[in-house]
């Protein structure tokens, strides 16, 4: 009798950032900021997933993993980017999103706590911008507006040679 398979979801390391800021500052050097955190640009239309590797901050305790996770996204208006979910797997935020106004950058603050106390807060910035525009044929049948007529399958109407 064949056994039915349980499929494990992982996060996409695509959409990754980790913390950096816990390096040690050699003796005699002036510590400086570090480049803001980023995501790469999302699609209005796109839901995905998004993480925060706070491993860095908790190095040798290895038994150390999120407890809470408070997450904020600003801009805040109707139709901004809007949080579907926010879950943590050991030392890594999951946090889904969607939506958004193309053009705009939004900073997501997230305010992270640990089991053993810790606080970690982080702001990244995530663009938003219309990656899904459709090309119009060379050859296709247009609108004085320019807008490419298609059929009932949303095929262009090509224009007959």
């Amino acid at each position: 009798m064949p056994t039915l398979a349980t499929h494990v979801w992982r996060p996409s390391s695509a959409r990754s950032v980790t913390i950096d800021s816990f390096l040690p500052v050699p003796r005699g050097s002036t510590a400086t900021v570090p480049a803001p955190l980023n995501w790469p640009t999302k699609d209005p239309s796109d839901v995905l997933d998004y993480e925060i590797n706070i491993s860095p901050a908790v190095i040798g305790n290895d038994g150390d993993v999120i407890s809470t996770l408070d997450v904020s996204i600003s801009p805040n208006n109707p139709g901004d980017l809007v949080i579907n979910s926010a879950t943590a797997d050991g030392t890594v935020a999951v946090i889904w999103l969607a939506e958004g106004q193309a053009g705009t950058v939004y900073t997501i603050t997230a305010l992270i706590s640990t089991i053993t106390g810790r606080t970690i807060q982080r702001t990244i910035l995530l663009p938003v911008l219309p990656l899904s525009v459709s090309i119009a044929p060379a050859d296709g049948l247009q609108t004085a507006a320019g807008v490419v007529l298609t059929d009932q399958h949303g095929n262009p109407i090509l224009v007959s040679p």
